[in-house]
């Protein structure tokens, strides 16, 4: 089975489940947005919290789906940075305990971390202080950390560090890998629009967005704007929630129903489409099966708070599989 190395943002997830949406509105915090923040104005919003019930865990959008695929049996890889203290240690173990092989570099500074407000109605809105993480740079990024892997899969988080993209594409080409970017963030997309298009058009293979993101990129409705995606990649992915996702590859398109699921919290559900569509893959199926793999693992992980599952769920969606 071909390997998967994902490259990302480093960030420890602190899930705070909010009673109403008052917080977001004190913070002037756009629902269902990532918003960078400094360290402050995230612990700011953490003590304003408190009382609020919540949960940590490893995270960043790329550890999600490598998460994921190595849940599913896949060989992985991940390159990330982390910080010299217990977020940090937190982060770096739980990669070692899930099979992934770490390349996880060291920063003095404090590891990252994302807080994750859940509302009521299971939407999630993140202030995100990148610490370490976004300390990773194109010169941390070596030939050997590439070797072996056959998919580059990157978060679009990283978009905003031009050089370490590229950095990390000419590496994977030069390996012979095929890239894929999920488009992370609608706000991201378009603050780093002209970047952005010019990498998916020069190196990128797979491309995953939903609805907000490929609007963002192509000014266009979900269909629309999946064929000017599948015009510039090998394959293209819009996912519209509740309806399903479409794929569109060589011209054709595959419609994929999505599972019900008792929605509690929307975190991780794009990354976990990504680590079940990635599995299928690998293992060459059929487009469609990977579009129901992937809407199966994103319709397990909306029904927990967080983006991990525990042992007996992935027993369940292997089984399905």
């Amino acid at each position: 089975m071909d390997k998967i190395l994902d490259i990302g943002n480093a960030l420890v997830d602190i899930m705070t489940q909010l009673p109403d949406d008052s917080t977001l509105e004190k913070f002037s915090l756009k629902k269902g947005s990532m918003q960078l923040s400094d360290r402050n104005f995230a612990d700011k919003i953490n003590i304003a919290t408190s009382n609020f019930e919540k949960s940590q865990s490893s995270g960043g959008s790329a550890a999600n789906t490598i998460h994921g695929l190595a849940s599913l049996g896949v060989p992985t890889g991940y390159i990330g940075k982390v910080g010299k203290d217990e977020f940090g240690e937190f982060f770096s173990n739980d990669m070692k305990a899930n099979g992934i092989e770490p390349f996880m570099l060291k920063s003095a500074t404090d590891t990252g971390r994302a807080i994750a407000l859940i509302s009521p109605d299971s939407e999630r809105t993140f202030a995100t202080y990148l610490g370490a993480a976004i300390e990773l740079s194109d010169s941390d990024l070596k030939v050997d950390q590439f070797s072996n892997y056959k998919i580059l899969h990157i978060e679009g988080y990283l978009v905003q560090n031009h050089n370490l993209m590229l950095k990390a594409a000419k590496l994977a080409k030069a390996n012979d890998m095929k890239i894929s970017i999920d488009m992370a963030s609608f706000n991201i997309v378009e603050d780093n629009l002209e970047f952005l298009k010019d990498y998916v058009k020069n190196y990128v293979d797979i491309i995953f967005a939903n609805e907000e993101e490929s609007k963002a990129f192509t000014g266009k409705e979900p269909e629309d704007s999946l064929n000017e995606l599948a015009e510039q990649c090998e394959i293209a992915i819009v996912k519209i929630g509740s309806k399903g996702s479409m794929v569109k590859s060589e011209g054709k398109v595959y419609r994929i129903e999505a599972f019900k699921a008792n929605s509690i919290d929307t975190t991780g559900a794009g990354d976990l489409y990504a680590s079940g569509f990635l599995y299928g893959l690998v293992n060459n199926l059929p487009l469609n099966k990977c579009g129901s793999i992937g809407s199966l693992c994103a319709s397990k992980v909306i029904e927990v708070i967080g983006s991990k599952m525990s042992s007996e769920t992935w027993e369940e969606i292997k089984r399905n599989i």
